[in-house]
This record gives structure tokens, sequence and C-alpha cells, in this order.
């Protein structure tokens, strides 16, 4: 039995975010610059949402470029920052075909008016389909998603809308980028970092973690899968004690 045909399609996340790390350690150990890394992922990230889609997956989030990734070299973002808006051209038909809608979360606003424009229109095209829903976190941070959140709460409170002792974790939750989407159930990270770097830090609250020492361009379906049993081999208690689950 292969690893595809031992995943319990009946435990699924119903959401996986994924963390995709290790492009430049992964052009540095084959003597290339770091875009060419950025460049031989985009074959991971087809894999991986082919691979979803497949199962059944109904969310899935892909952590493309933080708000902390401006700080970059300006040769390494406006390389990025071409390659995204190529990508976007080249892959929004095959989503369309494959009945994925498109989605974005983080503040757009500061992308180049290229990307945003490939964006809009990918999105636009992909509004209908409802196989799987693939979200791009693009000039995206947890920090700034509750801030924003915050704001926009706030505004409410100030408009009389809402009252300050009225405010629950449903209503900020509702004024997230992330509104309408469940949490993710499951979050994966190449390269072997031991964190989550600034990502969805309100909805991982209860989400299992996968880490893998494996570099991002060399992820595959396999790889998908073996993360998959591993979420599926585990005990969701939510801080409820094993014995009550069993009740």
């Amino acid at each position: 039995m292969n690893l595809k045909e031992r995943v319990d399609l009946g435990n699924l996340p119903k959401h996986i975010a994924v963390i995709m790390d290790g492009n430049g350690r992964w052009a540095k150990k084959r003597g290339g610059l770091r875009i060419f890394g950025h460049q031989n992922a985009i074959k991971a990230v087809r894999d991986t949402v082919e691979a979803a889609a497949e199962l059944g997956v109904g969310y899935l989030t892909l952590y493309a470029f933080s708000t902390e990734n401006w700080s970059r070299p300006m040769e390494e973002v406006s390389a990025l920052m071409t390659l995204l808006v190529s990508t976007i051209r080249k892959e929004t038909a095959t989503l369309n075909k494959n009945n994925i809608r498109l989605q974005t979360i983080g503040n757009t606003a500061s992308l180049p008016a290229a990307c945003q424009r490939e964006l809009m229109e990918a999105v636009e095209i992909t509004k209908d389909n409802n196989r799987m829903t693939l979200v791009l976190a693009l000039s995206y941070s947890g920090r700034w998603d509750i801030t924003q959140a915050v704001q926009r709460v706030a505004a409410e409170v100030g408009h009389g809308s809402i009252q300050a002792d009225e405010i629950t974790e449903t209503t900020i939750a509702g004024y997230l980028s992330t509104a309408g989407m469940p949490d993710p159930e499951l979050l994966i990270r190449t390269s072997g970092e031991q964190r989550i770097s600034n990502f969805l830090l309100w909805q991982l609250a209860y989400t299992e973690l996968y880490i893998t020492e494996l570099l991002w361009p060399d992820f595959r379906k396999e790889h998908l899968y073996e993360a998959i049993l591993a979420y599926q081999s585990r005990e969701r208690r939510f801080g409820k004690t094993s014995e009550q689950l069993t009740k």
C-alpha cells in the first residue's frame, strides 16, 4: 500500500497551511543565487496543490511572502515579484481547469501594481470554483492581521455598531483576513526551522505542527501524504483529557 492509499479520507484536515522555507539554502547548495531556489520551488507548489485537491482538502494556505521579506535585498525582492506575476499568469488557467479557487490574504496593497493586477484577475476568474480554495499569503504577517482586525473592530465601536463588552473571540475572528475560513488543522514547515515566523498567529492556536528537514523545492506529493499521516496519528484534545474524548 502506497502512502496515498494509507491516508484516511474521513479524517483529512479541512485546512492545511504551509511555510515554504529553504529556497535560498537549496540554491546555495547548488551554487546558484537565491532566486534559483524560488524558481525551482514552483514544482513543489504545483505538486502540493494537486495532491491536496485530489485528496479533498478544503483549504490550502501557502506563506508566499511575509511583511518581513520586504527587508531582503532589493534584487531578490524584485526578482520574486517578477516571478510571482509570471507564475500567477501561467497557473490561472490550470487552477480554473481543476476547479480550484484562488484567494489572497495580507497587505496586498503594498505589492507592485502588476502583482495586484494579476492577483485580482486570477481571483476573479476562479471565484466560482469550489473543489478547493488555494490561499496565497502575500505581504502577510500574523501581527499585521491581528492589528488590522483590532483597528476595524475599534472603528465599529466608534460608530456605535458594537459595544466594547460585546467583543468576543468570534468577533475578532470575523475581522481577520481569514474570516469565513476554518482555522488550519495542520501546519507544515519545511527546512527544519522550529518556529512559525509570524504566520497566522491567531488561527494556529490549536493547529498540529509538522516540521520536516526537507527544503521546500524538494517537497513532493509523497511528503504531503507523510505530513497528513502524521496528523492522523495524533490525538487532538483541545484542552480535554483522553478519557473525555472517548465518552
